[in-house]
């Protein structure tokens, strides 16, 4: 069972379905700072659902990218000053389909904001697999 363990979460791997397995747990690390925030900025300082989901997402972009560099994919096709510009341009592409999907259910669809946020994360979160796998890391 430890060494089941050990290799799931703490050896290096570059077995994918591993890391997606590690992406998830990191993934989901990041999520509770980007739903929090969200909730955080929306609920308690009444910042426009908008906004507030586009500063919680960047607070999630950056818990996520030191999880995923450090923890779940270990080495990278790129420098690491470009591996940050690659890991941003990517999260940023996320953050745009994040608030298009968020604009078109909740302002569109009328749909609450919290559900049409929950849609966008599922979407966006194979989305930003993939692209990290594919332009980033091994």
């Amino acid at each position: 069972m430890e060494l089941l363990f050990k290799r799931v979460f703490v050896r290096k791997t570059h077995n994918t379905y591993l890391q997606f397995l590690r992406y998830l747990f990191a993934a989901t690390i990041a999520l509770i700072f980007d739903f929090g925030g969200l909730i955080v900025l929306k609920q308690n300082f009444g910042l426009n659902y908008l906004v507030a989901a586009t500063v919680s997402f960047t607070i999630g972009l950056i818990v996520n990218y030191l999880l995923s560099a450090f923890w779940v994919f270990h080495s990278s096709k790129l420098k690491k000053r470009h591996e940050i510009l690659v890991f941003i341009v990517t999260g940023l592409i996320g953050l745009v389909l994040t608030d298009l999907i968020l604009l078109a259910l909740t302002t569109g669809l009328g749909l609450y904001y919290i559900f049409s946020k929950i849609i966008a994360t599922v979407i966006v979160y194979f989305w930003n697999f993939g692209s990290r796998k594919k332009f980033i890391f091994h």
